[in-house]
């Protein structure tokens, strides 16, 4: 498992502009930059959290359907780094083949893009761990994917509802490894969680914590 220890952050996220989109891992930009991703179910609130983690109201766009975002988009913060918005899984009203296709393209940039850095995973913290969240999260410890588990929507529920949900998820994880991951809570609506999730970006950017352990052999199937 993958930890990380922050202080203030230091991030500049003064700039941030759209890149490109990418349907595949070759059609990605180039990897000389640093790449900080985000994963989740659709309708988990990405796009909203991407915009308040850069401070601006659409820098990506934040649809009323879920299952809007269907290619991986690419955001140069500061020209130094770069965000990176994932196609969400598990939304009924999308066809399966398109389905399949984004966990295809997916798994191929998460698996094989080397200069990624974290996987930020947004759960949403309003529901029960869901069965599609709790394999993504599987297949990126047996994958050895570093991540970091981000619950959104936290103004939606109370503090001790928060902590249940916390706890419902490091026993899951429990299952398949000994270490829980580093986890994090944010609301886009009450403005919280952007000076702890850009004090990771800050700590990981560092060069005495870019060390990675080798990735294991990868799964051929994603099940989520």
């Amino acid at each position: 498992m993958f930890h990380w220890a922050w202080t203030t952050s230091r991030v500049n996220t003064s700039s941030a502009i759209f890149s490109c989109s990418a349907p595949n891992l070759a059609a990605c930009p180039d990897e000389s930059l640093p790449e900080f991703a985000f994963a989740g179910r659709s309708n988990v609130g990405k796009s909203s959290l991407l915009n308040l983690l850069v401070g601006k109201r659409d820098l990506a766009r934040v649809s009323p359907t879920p299952g809007h975002t269907k290619e991986i988009n690419f955001f140069t913060i500061n020209g130094t780094w770069r965000l990176v918005d994932l196609p969400g899984y598990g939304y009924a009203r999308v066809e399966r083949k398109e389905r399949g296709r984004f966990s295809a393209s997916v798994n191929e940039y998460l698996a094989e893009r080397p200069n990624l850095e974290c996987v930020f995973t947004l759960v949403d913290s309003s529901l029960e761990p869901q069965d599609n969240d709790l394999q993504f999260i599987e297949w990126l410890i047996d994958n050895a994917i570093p991540f970091v588990l981000v619950l959104t929507k936290t103004d939606k529920i109370k503090a001790d509802e928060l902590e249940a949900r916390i706890a419902a998820f490091k026993t899951h994880i429990a299952e398949w490894s000994d270490t829980p991951p580093t986890i994090l809570s944010c609301s886009s609506v009450a403005l919280q969680g952007r000076h702890a999730l850009l004090s990771l970006v800050d700590s990981v950017l560092k060069p005495e914590q870019k060390a990675r352990q080798a990735k294991k052999p990868l799964r051929r199937d994603t099940p989520w």
